[in-house]
């Protein structure tokens, strides 16, 4: 810790970090979860986003395995290269939407490589039992096309049948190597093809995508922990959305989903409560004919908005979700607005990385005067505000996505199904205890982080178990103390 403290370059840390996994994988991790909170924004966001966009350049050596269309009819052949036979989660982007930067095309392995390197780190499984993909089929960066560093396909993109036909290889490929419960996790894919993937494969493969179902977990769980500060239940608030892409739709439809368990009311009622801000403006049903699948749901009987300021007061939200991937577009204007109808507005930044945030927490504090419950996606600093220091939450989807895959893995699950993703929201809020609530945070630390995943994954498993999905029985009887016993820990083994 003291060498990689000497650099003062995040990117420079990210470098050395890499080295050090290549060099001794037990050391890394180790160094990596006993220092989590100080590492996290090296090894993931915001810093792993710089790292894609100069990938080629700070290229040492491979991590993860490349499929590109020159292997199409062979996907199954190059599967079969990667050495290690049992693997239990694979993450797989093809770096179209690499958070919120755009296509970076080949240089998007960064993010396979890191959500796994947390999986493990965060989530206890196995790194041999982790496998990171990026599917290449060219890039439409220009930029990257000219860049005589850039590692992948000098083409456009594919996209169309050909595309469709690479994946649907992939995926039986996938299942034909590591059968039924290997979990794939789609990653920074582009709107209309994460939708489609997801819709596509759900029922036939474990699939998850972390970008809709992940965030929206982590999300809501926020949320559901924020009304012991705002007051009320989850149905009594209306939720306003900037962005209407996967994290958007996806957070939205798990909240709709989350209040109709808890009325008993369909989800079509429930999604009433909740509107969406795309590019053109407020989603309402004049609109449905030109809207994409997915916003469709979403378009309710208003007169057209166009501008985020109005839309808020038109619709007065008590919860404002920022999911555009553009930076400062919650302007002190719209927090102001926010904050003259509501004691505490609950505002959640969440695009990444920091300089596509739509406000800094200093913003968010200052301009609400102080009454905002805020969190964001990318870190912030702690503010003082009036000579009271607010600490901001990280809605990061790590605190979901490694005790969420662990749960399918010590379950055998063969399915994800939206249950178990309610049930690891709920399995989180839950971890938040009253001293963090007076502190205005509406996530736990990440100091706790191993032992929050183990929680998560037994919620889930309980879930698997209880919808049938699950194939490891006899049941554990503690679900809690069987998922820390999975869990790997980086320790020296002592020789006698």
């Amino acid at each position: 810790m003291n060498n990689i403290r000497q650099y003062q370059v995040p990117l420079q840390k990210y470098m050395a970090l890499t080295e050090l996994q290549e060099r001794n994988e037990r050391l890394f991790y180790k160094l990596l979860i006993d220092n989590v909170e100080e590492l996290l924004p090296i090894v993931y966001t915001p810093t792993v986003g710089e790292a894609c966009q100069k990938f080629g350049s700070i290229f040492r050596r491979p991590q993860g395995l490349y499929i590109s269309l020159k292997e199409k009819g062979k996907v199954l052949e190059v599967l079969k290269n990667w050495p290690e036979r049992t693997v239990q989660v694979i993450v797989v982007t093809d770096g179209e939407r690499i958070l919120g930067l755009g296509d970076l095309g080949c240089q998007g392995m960064g993010i396979p490589v890191g959500k796994l390197a947390l999986y493990t780190a965060l989530g206890g499984v196995r790194p041999s039992a982790c496998l990171p993909i990026t599917i290449d089929v060219g890039t439409n960066n220009k930029q990257l096309l000219e860049d005589e560093f850039y590692i992948g396909l000098r083409q456009k993109r594919t996209t169309g049948k050909e595309y469709a036909d690479l994946l649907d290889e992939f995926m039986s490929a996938v299942k034909q190597n590591y059968g039924e419960k290997v979990l794939i996790q789609f990653e920074d894919f582009a709107n209309h093809n994460a939708f489609q993937l997801l819709e596509k494969y759900r029922r036939t493969h474990l699939v998850f995508n972390d970008d809709i179902q992940g965030t929206a977990a982590v999300v809501l769980a926020g949320v559901v922990a924020a009304l012991r500060l705002v007051g009320g239940s989850l149905s009594e608030h209306k939720f306003l959305f900037l962005g209407a892409g996967e994290a958007g739709t996806g957070i939205a439809e798990l909240i709709a989903l989350e209040i109709s368990k808890k009325t008993k009311t369909p989800v079509e009622e429930t999604r009433k409560k909740i509107w969406l801000v795309d590019s053109k403006g407020l989603i309402v049903s004049s609109r449905k004919d030109s809207l994409q699948q997915f916003k469709k749901p979403w378009a309710h009987e208003h007169e057209p908005i166009d501008n985020l300021l109005d839309a808020v007061k038109a619709i007065k939200p008590t919860v404002l979700i920022g999911s555009s991937g553009v930076g400062r577009t919650f302007t002190k204007e719209v927090i102001e607005a926010v904050s003259s109808f509501n004691e505490k507005p609950l505002i959640l930044a969440l695009s990444n990385p920091t300089s596509q945030s739509e406000c800094t927490a200093e913003e968010a504090y200052t301009w609400s005067k102080g009454r905002a419950i805020f969190a964001s996606g990318s870190p912030f600093d702690p503010v003082e505000y009036n000579g009271k220091v607010y600490v901001p939450g990280q809605s990061n989807n790590a605190y979901i996505f490694p005790g969420f895959g662990l749960g399918l893995v010590i379950s055998g699950a063969i399915r994800v199904h939206d249950d178990m993703l309610l049930a690891a929201s709920e399995s989180l809020a839950g971890e938040v205890t009253e001293e963090y609530f007076e502190k205005g945070l509406i996530y736990p630390p990440f100091s706790n982080i191993r032992k929050i995943s183990a929680h998560i994954a037994a919620n889930v498993a309980a879930k698997a178990y209880e919808l049938g999905l699950a194939t490891r029985l006899p049941r554990p009887e503690n679900l809690v103390k069987y998922a820390e016993s999975c869990m790997y820990s980086p320790v020296y083994r002592n020789y006698r």
